[in-house]
């Protein structure tokens, strides 16, 4: 310990440090002369060197410094006022820390081998300070000169002189010309000068410009002075309109003005605390504060985000520096109370200026230029003030998407490889990561617009090498340009810029200022020259065209200078030498930037300096034309209010230390407030090394700021992530949290949204949330995301403990556990890889799966993140366009709200460009019994645990739909599961198995079901951040169920967390591999680890083993699988769970006699089979998917991936039982929670989205299996095109080939058909041509080449090899060569002794599809062209418990021990891919017609599994003409939605759905067919087709009144062909349904949940046809206007012949066309809006407006 006494004199006048004073020591500084850095003036330093060294202070107090050890000397940026460098340091008892930086001197304190480095300041303290520098031994002579009053005192850093009342102006004259604006005329009062110049006559102006917005002006009343010439910031264009928040009291003498809130009233902003000072270059005015809550002032590093009030001063002048630094914001935000009430202050002055804040509290400003400008912004809460400071000075910008992702930087790579190399070494670890910059190390020579054509020869090509990834370049460009010539030739950018004269010049106004940066010596653009401003985009447009990028860096632009004001120096004037300079770093204006003097269009430098990075951002942002209508950026080091409107900022070039990463914060948090949230620090540290420690804990941080990029400087280690090894916990760390932001981007991209439209903070402080909270008033070590993420990082060497402030909230552990602190300070425990991550309660976060870009993540479903509150409750929104294209596609754009009660969920979304909500992810807290309902479904008891997470996956929900959950206490007992399912069931065959027997009187009821504990008992459970893990064990006190199947004893259940919204379990053998489903799914790329993140939680039952997924907002069990009957053996798997409600839609391909389920113990069978639709019969597809709702209005879905056969079977409890015969049993469920989300999440997380068809499929079509010849085609053509029935796609069967054979056409009876083709085709007729998959074997060597090059390619299926090397023969259309078929004979007959063999190709196989390519390309290259295909028989089908049940597996199909060869290699029984061969087929078909046609095309399939619809549309197979029909064919669309989705570009969704109009077997009858030509011209897929042998029954074939009122209904769909193309547009981008349920629209109404009848076109257009043989019919309506006058009723509606209600729903505008007789004419005509949106009502959104059209 030593004490130390420290004198130095400035001029004439001894000054000594006065009490309290804080004196920062560092080591390392050699011995040497004093200087002061950058001054000018003469100064002394003087020590006494005995020892102890003792401090002699007035106030008696010496300073005791503790000395440590030493430390490396470095610049630290802010290391100056207000800033401890590393090192031994001294606070004094005040706690104040500002001092003035020495350098150079030596110490010698009795320690000889020690140098320090020591910093003094000596600071008044009290308002009104007459001084506003420092202390002298002459200052009471001083003082007195000044007349101000002495009053020396014992007390800290309080001032000995201050103002007396006799300074400053008084009101001379007043008016107020309207209630608005108040003016006055100031003189100033008799007192000495500060510093001369003062002006004499002043006016004061104050404007009230908005309720919230007070502006007032003092200026020089008789000569302009400088104003800053801001882009944004003026008046309002109108006076406001309600009551003020705010009174204004002016003062009359000494003159000030005195601000009050007016409710409750308080006094905010009070400057008679002192006088108003104006001299020419000097301008100070006090004003007392209601508050010490004062945040803001920059740009300095705050060690904190609340300032000090203990006499804190700070310069604000833009310096490339270390304590004043790179931008100017004179704006701070005060908060008043706990209230929350809170006001900003903004001066807009740009010259130097410093500010200083005293305890009274108050504030003081001393500027040496320009205006007093004033803004006084009133709001209820801190973050309603930042809204108004960004009204007033712009607000943010929304980053192009991709910025925000993770990126990469550093100063100088050396070279261009090894820029490639750190990219590939960060892309092969998979972090994620969007961005790599190249600092000036790229340029020719540190030459903006230039590259190092040695080193970065390769640059032109980098942009593109990174956007083959999905990544992104960024190059920095400095304003300063060199004066020296390139290498090879002359500096073309410096030539033109001489030619436009856009230099900042020498007060000439014509000579460059010259001065020296990175490249030598310089000159500097002047950006507000427009001339400059021109040139400036041009050199980029030129330098883009020669090097592409995707955005700009700008740095130096302070603007920074190596030498002194310029190199001739600067002139000794009042300019660069004011008299009175602020406390800004080296104590000179002109330091390290231009001489004052120095020109601009704008002004002097004097004026304008801080706004040079300010001009230099609106110069490059007039650059985006550069990049045309993709979204680009600007960030800026240099910045000043109201560059957020166009650019993003980082904190400038800080260290590698612990102090550098807690100093962010405040800094990033102070950005937030001035209007600049996409903001970050340098991660790891920019100067010198950073240890792993430091660097992975910053990582872990710096993943969660709103610009997050790791950067470092020149000579310094690597510190990407990839940098510290593959392996690295750094590594494994950085991967985690950064896949937690790349999730949680829909909810940052939204927060910038918010900020862009509302002036919201994206990175907010606590205190801004729980302002009445006293203690959050100074947390600056955490931050929120939003309103509902709270991040608390590690910010100290070797801690894994920290204490956190939790605020009075319920807060979810993303990775852990809810805590149940709250209000108070807890110790979070965090390892290593670890950072405290919360999500408060009451939030909805959108999210989306991760992915190392986000180019790729945006491609994932989206998901719902939902924190329930103390009430149940949860709010939230999400943005989403496209993040890319210029501005805000608002036509794209979502906003999504979920709201929820004790009672109710409800979600509402509004239009967005993904349109599904693949997950719900839901926290929750409760501990009680209780039941879930939705939309009056099935009810399910379950006990809640806590913690619980609760998943909804697997969702699909539509936009503009409500969907609700309720629940109440109750518990269902009734758990009756069938143990004995086959036939021949008895009292013995029942016990034998251990099961209960009891007959039962209610229909179909089991007679044998399961005791409670059969099943399989609960063993080892382990969990972890992603999931769940338990092995399970059959129960033994029951026998074996089936002796031909053997019981699996011991099972592995994995139940992964998927994601927030989805989750998945899987049960299967863990000892022997069984055969799982090979179709990728589109599932997230990382489980959702974070608990907080999840929407459901899981809970493990124990005896019997059971699931149970538990939807956390509602408490609701969705899914419950602990009941009895479990089975799992070799070929029975059966499983079954309690079911919410009573309402469950799904299951196929089977026909259902209502599109929701009847669950009185109804069983389905589900295995594809060319079996036409018939009641509880299997047809072509398997989808072994489910949509239930729920009691509270909620909908979830469940999808069994699981191809072999199966059957489904419901039960009244409400319950299903799976039962299986082999592979696995794999669940996925999605969260919902509305119908429309259900179907979008499915498509989303799963299946995939559906393409955009073309629009030619969009219109009717006509086809016949039994067409003669051409020619009746052609007379088809002909008579229709008479007729003027709209008709757009002609279709031929296997008629047209030479003996049902694919590829080959008949050329006796279609000859004519390639010539017919192309004239339709030539008059915008589409032709598509039916191909099957079975090729004919029984052909001539040589003439058949489809077959010669399948035997070649080995594309067959075959059997295994253990039976045969053989091809597995069939037969199916194909006939024999030189044959003639008797018709007359029976079907099998016929098969038996005129059907040629064929072979199967093997669709699994690569080989096979490109063979099938082949065929197919040369069929349209050869033989004949068409658009689309449709392929049939894709399904050798079968069932299980069925109509052929008896027959066997392979009836109508291969034999099941057919052997199968996946891509992989795998070789699969057909036993078990059966159901995936028309699956299989789908996706080459496609393909191939791409390749062949080289345009959208249509694929229609008949054979489907889940996501087929990536691929094809379908229809509903080989119907009947029946009236029952009808109605099946709406309930078969209607299932559709929620089976078959797409997500691939190049693909085609099964939305294009409809049924054979008119039916394809039986005689059609007149009344019915027209009927169903009305319905069908509303079928998305509207298509009459018949089979052979039966009579026409297209339009023209039934006489004129039948032609005419087709013409007219089909002129209705041709009409409002650009509304479904919308619709076709909104499934494409967003997964929503064309054809819909009303139950999507209306789910709030429980009528509509099983209304299927009716159909909507989207959420417009209600579709009533007439389904039966009557005149009236009655319908649930939702109509309103003068013509039905109802609503929310059923009604009679007449239906004669000739019509079919329709009614538009007002409120909407559908897109219309003229119709004309195919697309290709109506494409051409206008679309129009009028008159379908002639009637709206004015009713509250509740009332569902219709508008009732019939046509006749």
């Amino acid at each position: 310990m030593f004490t130390l006494k420290i004198t130095f004199s400035l001029g004439h006048n001894t000054c000594v440090i006065p009490p309290g004073s804080n004196i920062l020591l560092q080591a390392g500084i050699k011995p040497g002369s004093l200087a002061w850095e950058g001054g000018h003036r003469p100064q002394s330093f003087t020590t006494v060197t005995s020892a102890p060294l003792e401090v002699y202070m007035h106030s008696f107090l010496p300073a005791v410094f503790h000395y440590t050890h030493p430390l490396k000397p470095h610049s630290y940026p802010g290391h100056g006022t207000n800033v401890t460098p590393p090192g031994p340091s001294y606070t004094s008892p005040s706690g104040t820390q500002t001092r003035v930086r020495f350098k150079g001197n030596k110490l010698s304190l009795g320690q000889p081998h020690k140098t320090i480095d020591v910093e003094v300041a000596c600071i008044p303290y009290k308002l009104p300070a007459c001084f506003a520098k420092l202390y002298c031994a002459s200052l009471q002579q001083k003082c007195l000169e000044r007349a101000c009053c002495w009053s020396p005192v014992d007390e800290a850093n309080v001032p000995w002189c201050f103002f007396s009342k006799n300074h400053g102006y008084s009101v001379v004259s007043k008016s107020q010309p309207d209630s608005t604006h108040i003016e006055a005329r100031l003189t100033r009062m008799d007192a000495p000068s500060l510093f001369g110049a003062d002006i004499k006559e002043l006016i004061f102006y104050a404007e009230m410009q908005t309720e919230n917005r007070l502006r007032f002006k003092i200026t020089d009343a008789n000569q302009a002075r400088f104003e800053v010439p801001h882009e944004h910031v003026q008046a309002p264009s109108s006076p406001p309109t309600g009551p003020l928040k705010y009174r204004l009291e002016l003062i009359q003498k000494p003159f000030g003005l005195k601000v009050w809130r007016t409710s409750p009233e308080k006094l905010l902003f009070d400057t008679t605390i002192g006088p108003l000072v104006f001299a020419d270059q000097y301008l100070q005015l006090s004003a007392k504060l209601p508050s010490h809550n004062i945040y803001g002032l920059g740009e300095h590093v705050h060690q904190t985000f609340r300032h000090d009030t203990n006499w804190k001063t700070w310069p604000i002048f833009t310096r490339d520096g270390t304590h004043n630094l790179y931008g100017h914001y004179p704006y701070f935000t005060c908060l008043e109370d706990e209230s929350g009430q809170s006001f900003g202050v903004f001066l807009m002055n740009s010259n130097a200026m410093e500010v200083t804040i005293q305890p009274a509290p108050a504030i003081t400003y001393r500027t040496i230029g320009g205006v007093l400008d004033f803004y006084i912004l009133v709001g209820d809460t801190p973050e309603a003030v930042v809204d108004e400071f960004t009204q007033l000075i712009g607000r943010p910008f929304i980053p192009p998407y991709w910025s925000l992702g993770f990126q990469l930087s550093r100063w100088d790579y050396g070279s261009l490889d090894e820029v490639k190399k750190v990219v590939e070494r960060n892309r092969q670890i998979g972090i994620p990561y969007d961005v790599q910059y190249t600092d000036i190390d790229y340029m020719e020579d540190k030459k903006i617009f230039t590259y190092d054509m040695e080193k970065f020869k390769e640059l032109p090509q980098f942009a593109d090498y990174m956007h083959e990834k999905g990544q992104k370049y960024i190059v920095i460009l400095d304003p300063a340009v060199s004066t020296g010539k390139r290498l090879n030739g002359p500096y073309e950018a410096l030539e033109r810029g001489h030619a436009a004269k856009v230099w900042v010049t020498e007060p000439d106004g014509n000579t460059p200022l010259i001065g020296e940066v990175w490249p030598g010596e310089t000159v500097f653009p002047d950006y507000t020259n427009q001339a400059c401003v021109d040139w400036w985009v041009d050199e980029i447009s030129r330098f883009h065209k020669e090097v592409k990028h995707d955005a700009l860096w700008i740095d130096m632009n302070e603007v920074a200078n190596f030498v002194q004001g310029s190199s001739k120096g600067c002139a000794e004037n009042k300019v660069n030498y004011p008299p009175f300079t602020p406390r800004i770093l080296d104590n000179l204006l002109y330091s390290k930037t231009l001489c004052m003097d120095a020109k601009h269009k704008w002004g002097n430098h004097y004026d304008v300096h801080s706004l040079y990075g300010y001009s230099m951002v609106l110069a490059t942002e007039k650059y985006v034309e550069v990049f045309k209508t993709n979204r680009s950026m600007v960030f800026t080091r240099s910045s000043f209010p109201g560059v957020g409107k166009y650019a993003g900022h980082w904190l400038g070039d800080n260290a590698a230390n612990w102090n550098d990463i807690k100093w962010a914060i405040p800094g990033m948090l102070e950005f937030n407030l001035f209007g600049v949230p996409y903001i970050g620090a340098d991660i790891c540290g920019f100067f010198d090394d950073s240890p792993e420690e430091l660097c992975r804990r910053w990582m872990q941080v710096g993943a969660f700021y709103p610009f997050s990029r790791n950067h470092n400087a020149q000579g310094y280690k690597d510190q990407d992530p990839a940098s510290y090894g593959a392996d690295s916990l750094l590594v494994k760390t950085s991967k985690h949290y950064l896949n937690i932001r790349y999730t949680l981007l829909p909810y940052l991209y939204t927060l910038f949204y918010k900020a862009h439209v509302n002036g919201e903070t994206v990175l907010r402080p606590m205190m801004h949330e729980f302002y009445s909270d006293s203690e959050t008033w100074g947390v600056h070590s955490q931050f929120l995301w939003g309103a509902h993420l709270l991040i608390t990082p590690v910010l100290d060497p070797g801690v894994e403990n920290v204490e956190a402030y939790i605020p009075d909230a319920i807060w979810y552990d993303f990775e852990k556990e809810r805590i149940t602190d709250r209000k108070e300070k807890v110790n979070l425990n965090l390892p290593a890889d670890k950072l405290g991550l919360h999500l408060r309660g009451g939030a909805i976060l959108p999210a989306q799966r991760p992915d190392i870009t986000t180019t790729y993540s945006r491609r994932h479903p989206m998901r719902l993140i939902i924190a329930l509150d103390d009430n149940n409750a949860a709010s939230g929104e999400l943005f989403w366009d496209d993040g890319e294209s210029r501005g805000i596609l608002e036509e794209l754009a979502i906003n999504l709200k979920l709201f929820t009660s004790p009672s109710e969920t409800k979600i509402y979304l509004i239009q967005d460009s993904i349109a599904r909500m693949s997950e719900f992810q839901i926290f929750y807290y409760c501990s009680t019994f209780v039941v879930i309902f939705l939309s009056e479904l099935n009810v399910v008891t379950f006990y809640i645990e806590v913690p619980l997470v609760l998943y909804l996956r697997n969702l699909e929900l539509e936009l503009g739909k409500d969907y609700t959950v309720n629940w109440q206490d109750k518990y269902r007992n009734s758990r009756h599961f069938d143990c004995h399912p086959e036939a021949g069931s008895d009292q013995a065959k029942c016990e034998a198995r251990g099961c209960i027997w009891k007959p039962s009187n209610v229909p179909n009821e089991p007679w044998c079901y399961y005791p409670d504990t059969h099943g399989y008992i609960t063993g080892k459970v382990v969990e972890t951040a992603s999931g769940i893990t338990v092995d399970i064990e059959r129960n033994t006190a029951f026998p074996s169920q089936r002796s031909q199947s053997r019981d699996i004893s011991k099972l592995r259940v994995e139940i992964t967390y998927l994601s927030g919204k989805s989750l998945r379990w899987k049960i299967f053998d863990p000892s022997n591999a069984r055969y799982e489903v090979p179709i990728p799914l589109d599932l997230p790329a990382m489980p959702e680890t974070e608990e907080n993140n999840r929407l459901y939680t899981v809970q493990i039952k124990n005896k019997p083993f059971g699931i149970q997924v538990i939807r956390k907002d509602t408490e609701e069990i969705i899914w419950d699988s602990a009941v009895p009957g479990f089975t799992f053996s070799d070929q029975l798997l059966e499983i079954s769970t309690l079911l919410p409600s009573n309402y469950v839609y799904g299951f196929g391909e089977t026909e259902h006699p209502s599109y929701n389920h009847d669950l009185s113990y109804h069983k389905y069978g589900l295995f594809a089979k060319d079996q036409p639709p018939g009641y509880k019969l299997n047809s072509y597809g398997l989808h072994p998917f489910y949509m239930g709702l729920e009691k509270s209005k909620n909908a979830h879905g469940v999808l069994l991936l699981n191809s072999n056969a199966m059957d489904v079977t419901f039960l009244p409890t409400p319950a299903l039982t799976y039962r299986t015969i082999g592979g696995i049993l794999d669940f996925y469920m999605v969260m919902g929670p509305t119908p429309e989300a259900v179907v979008q999440q499915y498509t989303e997380v799963m299946i995939g989205r559906p393409v955009l068809p073309a629009y030619w499929s969009l219109g009717f079509q006509l086809c016949r299996y039994g067409y003669s010849n051409d020619a009746e085609i052609a007379d088809l053509y002909r008579d229709m095109k008479a007729a003027k029935i709209p008709y757009d796609v002609q279709y031929a069967d296997i008629d047209y080939m030479e003996r049902q054979i694919d590829f080959k056409l008949d050329k006796v009876n279609f000859k004519g058909l390639p010539a017919l083709v192309d004239d339709m085709r030539a008059e915008g007729m589409r032709f598509i041509f039916i191909l099957d998959p079975a090729i004919a074997a029984n052909e001539t060597k040589g003439s058949y080449p489809a077959f010669d090059t399948g035997i070649e390619k080995d594309v067959f299926i075959k059997w295994p090899p253990e039976l045969s090397n053989d091809i597995v023969w069939g037969k199916v259309w194909p006939d024999y060569p030189n044959i003639t078929v008797d018709n007359s004979l029976d079907w099998d007959t016929q098969v038996e002794l005129f059907r040629a063999f064929v072979a199967f190709p093997d669709f699994f196989k690569n080989s096979t599809a490109e063979w099938w390519t082949q065929q197919i390309k040369d069929f349209y290259n050869n033989v004949i062209k068409f658009d689309g295909l449709w392929i049939v028989s894709g399904s050798p089908n079968i069932c299980t418990s069925l109509e052929s049940m008896y027959r066997g597996l392979n009836h109508k199909t291969l034999c099941m021990n057919s052997e199968q060869i996946l891509a992989d290699g795998t070789r699969v029984k057909h036993y078990d891919v059966h159901n995936l061969y028309g699956w299989s087929h789908t996706k080459p078909t496609y393909d191939a017609l791409l390749s062949a046609t080289g345009k959208r095309g249509v694929v229609i399939t008949r054979s489907t599994y889940p996501s087929s619809g990536r691929w094809a549309g379908h229809w509903l197979g080989d119907n009947y003409s029946a009236w029952d029909q009808l109605l099946k064919s709406i309930i078969g669309m209607m299932e559709l939605i929620i089976w078959w989705f797409s997500k691939d570009k190049l693909c085609y969704c099964l939305y294009l759905t409809g049924a054979d109009i008119c039916g394809f077997f039986n005689h059609a009858q007149y009344e019915m067919c027209l009927r169903w030509m009305q319905l069908g011209a509303f079928y998305p897929f509207s298509r009459n087709h018949n089979s052979i042998n039966m009579p026409r029954q297209d339009p023209v074939a039934w006489g004129p009144e039948f032609a005419a009122i087709s013409r007219d209904v089909l002129n209705i769909r041709y009409t409002l062909l650009p509304y479904l193309y919308t619709l076709m547009y909104e499934a494409h981008a967003h997964g929503n349904t064309v054809v819909r349920p009303l139950l999507h629209e209306f789910v709030t109404d429980e009528n509509t949940w099983s209304i299927d009848r009716q159909f909507l076109w989207g959420p417009a257009l209600l579709v009533t046809a007439a389904l039966d043989p009557v005149r009236t019919q009655k319908q649930l309506l939702y109509v309103h206007g003068a013509v039905v006058g109802v609503r929310g009723q059923f009604m009679n509606m007449d239906t004669p012949l000739s019509k079919i209600n329709l009614h538009v729903r007002g409120g909407h505008v559908l897109p219309w066309q003229k119709p004309e007789n195919n697309t290709h004419y109506s494409v051409g005509q206008s679309q129009q809006t009028e008159p379908l949106t002639n009637y709206s009502d004015t009713v509250s959104e509740v009332m569902l407006q219709w508008m009732l059209y019939i046509y006749i």
